[in-house]
């Protein structure tokens, strides 16, 4: 009796120490900042200042939170490239989404300003991505968890990671709308660095299409329409809505039925720069490229953008908009809230 006593007793501890290791080698759930984004996000009454950026490397120097902190934006914006994911391992993804969550001057941040945000190719979890990514599903979910988006969201309850709010502001109603540019994108070939054009192939993926239809149709005085991928420049070799010829002008074309004043933001370039296109109906809209919070394109000297304003800057940069009652000021600032590049929109 006593022999199979000891017996029971070895194979339990074994068990246990097995259950131990198992859990040991378990990634735990992304970090909540404060559980508060929700609430944060809801009581944002007056939208005066948005701040924005892309390109940031949880394991880099960030020195860009204080000067961000200073603009004391009502909402920030994530274009993309929040973490350097690149991995189809969901734990690997969560461990750097821990990363940047407990980083000192985000957490202070975050624990007071609403945030919101789309993904790029490194967040969404390989370079350059698209919809043949086998662990979309899982990454999403990963990206809202970062976002504190609750479960019960009915952004949860479809595909891909596009959202849209709404806010009030001096200059009226304001409309954010982030387009998923990764989950539904079309595979696109490239040759000796060209990429191939193609009218047949497709950025958003219909499901999107419609939904982005019904959203522009809602009254909004300004609608800022984000996502990673540049949409106004078409002389770069690189990624950009121009690479997928009929989604931009699909794009366009609904810009160009709206009413509504249209900023684009996006990110991906490690560099910032200001871009205009005036569409075939007369109207002028705007794009802020806000690219590199911890890392940019240092070596770059020259690049044709036949649309842009003033000068590019490979400088560390984020973004800003401003509302005022007569104007919109549009900025990228830098280290030491430089500001580096600005436009007066009316």
């Amino acid at each position: 009796m006593i022999r199979l006593l000891n017996t029971a007793l070895l194979i339990i501890m074994l068990l246990v120490l097995a259950q131990c290791k198992t859990q040991k080698n378990i990634i735990s759930p992304i970090l909540d900042i404060s559980n508060t984004n929700e609430s944060l996000l809801s009581e944002v009454e007056n939208l005066n200042t948005i701040a924005f950026g892309s390109c940031n490397k949880s394991d880099e120097a960030q020195p860009l939170w204080d000067d961000i902190t200073a603009t004391d934006p009502d909402l920030w914006i994530w274009l993309g490239d929040a973490i350097y994911g690149d991995s189809e391992d969901m734990n690997v993804l969560r461990k750097k989404y821990n990363k940047q969550k407990s980083q000192p001057a985000y957490k202070a941040f975050s624990n007071d300003t609403p945030i919101i945000g789309i993904w790029d190719d490194h967040d969404y979890g390989v370079n350059n991505g698209d919809s043949t990514y086998p662990t979309k599903a899982g990454s999403r979910d990963e990206f809202y968890d970062f976002l504190d988006i609750p479960e019960d969201s009915d952004f949860r309850k479809r595909e891909g990671a596009y959202q849209s709010y709404k806010f009030s502001s001096v200059v009226g109603e304001v409309a954010v709308i982030l387009l998923d540019t990764r989950y539904f994108k079309d595979p696109i070939l490239r040759k000796k660095g060209v990429y191939v054009l193609d009218d047949n192939l497709d950025i958003l993926g219909e499901e999107q299409w419609k939904w982005l239809e019904g959203e522009l149709s809602k009254k909004a005085d300004v609608t800022i329409i984000a996502n990673g991928t540049q949409v106004i420049p078409k002389d770069h070799k690189y990624e950009k809505w121009a690479n997928y010829p009929s989604s931009r002008k699909r794009l366009l074309t609904l810009i160009e039925d709206i009413s509504s004043q249209v900023i684009l933001l996006s990110g991906d370039r490690h560099f910032g720069e200001m871009s205009q296109l005036t569409l075939e109906n007369g109207k002028t809209i705007s794009e802020v490229t806000s690219s590199g919070m911890t890392h940019t394109y240092e070596a770059l000297t020259e690049e044709t953008n036949q649309h842009r304003i003033g000068e590019f800057t490979n400088e560390l940069n984020f973004g800003t908009i401003r509302f005022y009652s007569d104007s919109t000021v549009l900025e990228l600032r830098g280290d030491d809230n430089t500001v580096l590049q600005s436009i007066v929109i009316k």
